[in-house]
C-alpha cells in the first residue's frame, strides 16, 4: 500500500484525511475494521471521532448465535469509541423470553456504566419500546435495568438535550424516578426535548399524580414534549406555563382508548399557556377515541391545534358517528389546522360532503391523509377545488374503502381523474390514491 511505485496505490495513499473519513462513513463496522488493517493512515482514520458520533445499537429479541454476537459487539464498541458518542439509539426487538431480557439487562449495565465514565458529550439518547410491563421482564431484572438507567441519566443530565423513552411502560413511581434523574445535579433540567409517549403503564390516571407534577416542574427549557393525554391536567399546563413558556414550541399528545381521558381540563388553562407560549403548536393523535362527546371534551377551542389524527384502527362501531365531529368540532380550528389524518371504518355513514366542506374551510391545511369509505367522485371534486385554488393542499394520500372485492371500475375512474388533473398532480402535489376492499 505504501509503495509509491504503484500509481493506483499511491493515489489512495495520498488521499486527504477529510476525504478518507468521508469514505469510511459509508462503511459498516466490519468493513471499517478491515480497511483499518490496510495501513497506519487508514488505521488512524478508523479512530477519528467524527465517525462515531452517532450510533444505533440493535439487540434482536430472538435467540441465535448471530444475535449473541450483537451483545458482545455492543460492549466492544462502547469501550473503543464510546467517548466520541453524541447521539445514541438502543433498540431491543421483541424479546422472546426472560433469558434474553436478562442478557439485555446485563449488557446494558456494562454499556451504561462504561459510557457514564468515559463520555462527556452525549446529547441524545433513545431507547424505545422496551415494554417493561411484559411477562418476559422478571421483576428483579426490570428493577435492576431501571436502576442502571436512572444512574446513567443522573450522570448525563448536565448535557443531555434529547431523551426518548417511548413505550417503556413503567409504573408511576418508576417513571417519575427516571424523570427526576434528569434534574439530579441541579434540581432542575434544561433538556429541550422529551418523548414519554406510552412511557407509563396502561390505565394509569397520571393527571392526578402529585409525583408526576413535581417531576415535570423541574423541566425549565422544554421545546418539544411528546406524551399521552392521561398526563394532561390544569396543574401540568400551569407548570409548563410557569417554567417552559419561553421555549415551548410543540406538544405531541396521544390519546388511546385504553388510557384514562375523561378528566376535566379547563379552556382557561390552555388559553393561558397559548398566550404565554406564542410559538406553541399542539398535535393530537387519537386511537379509537372517536365518539363526539369524548372528543369535544378534549378538543377545546382555546388549544392552538396544528395537526389532528383520528384513527379507528379498522374497528367499526355505530356509536362512532363522525359527521358531528366534521361539522361541529373540527371547523373550530379552520384558521390554524395544517395537517389532518382520518382513518375511519365509516361503513355506516357517508362523509364525502362533510369532509370536503371541512377541507375547504381550513385555509392553512396543506396535508391530508384519509382512509375511509368514500365515493371516487370525492377525489374529482377535491382536485377541482385545488385546481381553482380554493384550498392549498400539497399532500393528498387517500385510501378509498369499498365493500366489494372487485374494484376495477373504481380503479378505472381514478385513472381518468388522474389524467384529467395530471399537470396539477405532477407539478404541485404529493399525491397517492388507491382503492382498498374491506371485505
Amino acid at each position: 500500500m505504501e509503495d509509491d511505485s504503484d500509481p493506483e496505490q499511491s493515489c489512495w495513499a495520498g488521499l486527504p484525511d477529510v476525504c478518507l473519513r468521508h469514505v469510511f462513513r459509508w462503511l459498516d463496522d466490519r468493513d471499517r475494521s478491515r480497511a483499518a488493517l490496510v495501513c497506519k493512515k487508514w488505521s488512524r482514520a478508523m479512530y477519528s471521532g467524527s465517525l462515531w458520533r452517532t450510533r444505533t445499537i440493535t439487540f434482536n429479541g430472538r435467540p441465535s448465535r448471530a444475535h449473541t454476537f450483537e451483545f458482545e459487539t455492543a460492549l466492544w464498541y462502547v469501550k473503543k469509541f464510546g467517548k466520541y458518542l453524541e447521539h445514541l439509539e438502543i433498540k431491543l426487538l421483541n424479546p422472546y423470553n426472560a433469558v434474553l431480557t436478562r442478557k439485555f439487562q446485563v449488557t446494558m449495565r456494562g454499556l451504561l456504566s462504561h459510557l457514564g465514565k468515559c463520555n462527556s458529550r452525549l446529547v441524545s439518547l433513545s431507547i424505545q419500546h422496551l415494554e417493561l410491563d411484559r411477562v418476559v421482564w422478571k421483576s428483579m431484572v426490570r428493577a435492576q435495568f431501571i436502576k442502571n438507567l436512572g444512574t446513567f441519566l443522573k450522570r448525563m443530565s448536565k448535557h443531555l438535550d434529547y431523551l426518548n423513552l417511548k413505550g417503556a411502560r413503567v409504573t408511576l413511581e418508576e417513571g417519575c424516578e427516571l424523570l427526576n434523574s434528569l434534574s439530579y445535579l441541579r434540581n432542575k433540567s434544561f433538556i429541550s426535548e422529551v418523548n414519554i409517549e406510552d412511557f407509563f403503564s396502561l390505565h394509569l390516571p397520571i393527571y392526578s399524580s402529585t409525583l408526576f407534577h413535581q417531576a415535570m416542574s423541574k423541566f425549565h427549557n422544554l421545546v418539544i414534549l411528546t406524551f399521552n393525554y392521561n398526563c394532561i391536567s390544569d396543574e401540568l399546563l400551569d407548570i409548563l406555563c410557569k417554567h417552559s413558556a419561553h421555549s415551548l414550541c410543540t406538544l405531541n399528545i396521544k390519546c388511546h382508548i385504553h388510557d384514562p381521558h375523561g378528566q376535566v381540563v379547563w379552556g382557561m388553562s390552555w388559553a393561558n399557556l397559548a398566550k404565554r407560549a406564542p410559538r406553541l403548536n399542539v398535535n393530537f393523535f387519537f386511537e379509537r377515541v372517536m365518539k363526539h362527546d369524548h372528543l369535544a371534551r378534549i378538543l377545546l377551542v382555546e388549544i392552538p391545534v396544528r395537526s389532528i389524527s383520528l384513527r379507528s384502527c379498522y374497528f367499526s362501531d355505530p356509536d362512532w358517528t363522525m359527521r358531528p365531529t366534521l361539522i361541529n368540532l373540527l371547523p373550530a380550528y379552520r384558521h390554524v389546522l395544517q395537517k389532518l389524518t382520518l382513518e375511519v371504518n365509516n361503513d355506516h355513514e357517508l362523509l364525502d360532503d362533510e369532509l370536503l366542506q371541512l377541507i375547504l374551510s381550513c385555509k392553512r391545511l396543506f396535508f391530508l391523509k384519509v382512509w375511509a369509505f368514500l365515493n371516487v367522485t370525492f377525489m374529482e371534486k377535491l382536485l377541482q377545488n385545488r385546481a381553482e385554488k380554493k384550498c392549498i393542499l400539497t399532500t393528498i394520500k387517500v385510501r378509498i374503502y369499498t365493500a366489494r372485492q372487485e374494484t376495477s371500475e373504481e380503479d378505472r375512474l381514478l385513472r381518468d381523474i388522474y389524467k384529467k388533473f395530471k399537470y396539477l398532480i405532477d407539478s404541485e402535489l404529493n399525491y397517492f390514491v388507491i382503492t382498498y376492499p374491506m371485505v
